[in-house]
C-alpha cells in the first residue's frame, strides 16, 4: 500500500494547519509543553532513527518527525495482550521521539466506547490514527471524519475490515486465519491417530470468546477448515454444530448434524465473561466423545483452565490448545494441561503500529506488516525467540 505522495501534502498542510493553530488552549495543557521540550530532541534523533526503520521495512526517506502526536484506539485496554501492544508502541514512539495516547475500552464488548474514543481521537487532530475496530460498521463516522480531515489510519490486530476505500492506508496484524491453521495443523498430530482408528463418533470443542470481532472469528474459522481438510484427507467424515455464525460460514459442508465421524462443537457465550466460557467447557468436558477442545483467545483458554480444576481431564483425556499468553496459560502449558498454544507478537505489534504511523505523516512509505504468530510447548516456551512473545 504506497501513499507516499499523498503522505508527503498531507505532512505540509498538518504543519501549516499546527502554526496557524498553536494558540488555540482547548488541547490539554500537559501535552503543549511535553511537545515542546521534545522538539530539539526529536529533530536530532529523527535521521538516526531511520536507519533501523529501513531494515525492518519502515522509513525509508521520512522527512523529520517534528512535533507529531499520535491517537491509537485499541479493542481494549486492562488485557495483558493489549499492554503487551502497549508497551511496544511506547517503545517505538521513544525511539522515533513522537508522543502517543493509547485507549481502549473495558471490555471487548464495549463498541458504543470505542466509538466514543474514536471520535475524540479524530477530534484530537493527531498526525495519524491507530484503530484496531471492535465493529468497522459502528466505527464508520469516526473513520469519514477522520477522511475527511485528511488523518491517514493505520489498522492493526484484526484492522479494520469493510472500511471505505483509502480509509485504512495499511494493517499491522497477526494473519489470524492462518493463525488458526496453524493450530490445527498442530493439533492434528496429537489426535490423529485417535481420529483415524476410532470406531465410532469423536467430538472436538472450538471455544471462541464472540461471533463479532473479526480476528476471533478467523482464528475459528481457519482451525475450522484446516480440521476439517486434514480429517477428510484421512478418509473420515466431519459435520459442524454450534453457533451460527462460525457453522454458516466455515467450508465444512455437514452442518448442523452430529452424523460425521468427527463432530466439531463450536461454543460462544451468550456474555463475555470467565464464568459463561468456563461453563461451555465443562459442557465439553462432560461428553464421553469429546477428544480435543481448542480456546481462540486467552480469555477462552483461561476458561478451559478454569473448567479443567473441578474435572481434571485436560492433559489426560482430552487434549487441550490455547491461543494468546499470560500468567495462567504459560503455567497451563509448562504443567501439561495445554499440549501447545498459539502466540501472537503483540510488542511487535506496537512498534509496527507507531512505525506505519511515523511513515504515513511523514511521507515515508507505508505497507502492510505481517506480525506473525508462533506454536509453543513446554519443550520451547523459553527458546528467546518465542518467549520474548509470552507476556505475563
Amino acid at each position: 500500500m504506497k501513499k507516499k505522495v499523498l503522505a508527503s501534502l498531507l505532512c505540509v498542510a498538518m504543519v501549516a494547519a499546527t502554526l496557524v493553530g498553536c494558540g488555540n488552549t482547548s488541547e490539554p495543557a500537559t501535552e503543549t509543553p511535553a511537545a515542546e521540550e521534545e522538539t530539539p530532541a526529536a529533530e536530532e534523533e529523527a535521521p538516526a532513527a531511520e536507519t533501523p526503520a529501513e531494515e525492518d521495512g519502515g522509513a525509508d526517506e521520512a522527512a523529520p518527525a517534528g512535533d507529531l502526536h499520535f491517537e491509537i484506539v485499541s479493542k481494549g485496554f486492562q488485557h495483558q495482550f493489549w499492554q503487551a501492544v502497549l508497551k511496544g508502541s511506547e517503545d517505538k514512539a521513544k525511539e522515533l521521539g513522537v508522543t502517543m495516547n493509547f485507549v481502549g475500552p473495558n471490555s471487548e464488548s464495549d463498541i458504543a466506547d470505542q466509538v466514543q474514543m474514536l471520535n475524540s481521537a479524530v477530534n484530537a487532530a493527531p498526525a495519524a490514527i491507530g484503530l484496531a475496530a471492535l465493529d468497522t460498521n459502528a466505527c464508520l463516522d469516526g473513520i469519514q471524519q477522520a477522511m475527511d480531515a485528511g488523518i491517514p489510519i493505520i489498522g492493526f490486530d484484526s484492522g479494520v475490515p469493510g472500511a471505505p476505500e483509502g480509509a485504512i492506508w495499511a494493517n499491522c496484524s497477526t494473519d489470524n486465519y492462518a493463525a488458526g491453521e496453524m493450530a490445527a495443523e498442530e493439533t492434528y498430530k496429537l489426535i490423529k491417530d485417535q481420529i483415524t482408528g476410532a470406531t465410532g463418533k469423536v467430538r472436538i470443542g472450538v471455544m471462541n470468546q464472540d461471533a463479532t470481532g473479526e480476528s476471533l472469528i478467523n482464528r475459528g474459522l481457519g482451525f475450522m477448515d484446516k480440521m476439517n481438510e486434514l480429517i477428510t484427507a484421512d478418509g473420515k467424515t466431519v459435520s459442524v454444530i454450534g453457533n451460527d455464525k462460525y457453522v454458516n460460514d466455515c467450508k465444512i459442508e455437514n452442518k448442523g448434524s452430529e452424523d460425521g465421524d468427527v463432530v466439531i462443537e463450536v461454543l460462544v457465550p451468550a456474555q463475555v465473561t470467565s464464568e459463561l466460557s468456563a461453563i461451555d467447557c465443562q459442557t465439553l468436558l462432560n461428553k464421553e466423545d469429546t477428544i480435543c477442545i481448542y480456546g481462540s483467545n486467552q480469555h477462552s483458554a483461561e476458561g478451559m483452565v478454569t473448567a479443567n480444576e473441578n474435572i481434571g481431564k485436560l492433559g489426560k483425556d482430552v487434549i487441550g490448545v490455547g491461543f494468546d499468553s499470560g500468567a495462567v496459560i504459560k503455567a497451563a502449558v509448562k504443567d501439561g494441561t495445554f499440549a501447545g498454544c498459539i502466540t501472537q507478537a503483540p510488542v511487535a505489534m506496537g512498534e509496527a503500529v507507531i512505525q506505519q504511523l511515523y511513515n504515513a505523516a511523514t511521507g515515508a512509505t507505508v505497507e502492510d506488516v505481517d506480525t506473525g504468530c508462533q506454536w509453543f510447548t513446554a519443550d520451547n516456551m523459553d527458546d528467546p525467540e518465542i518467549a520474548q512473545n509470552l507476556y505475563d
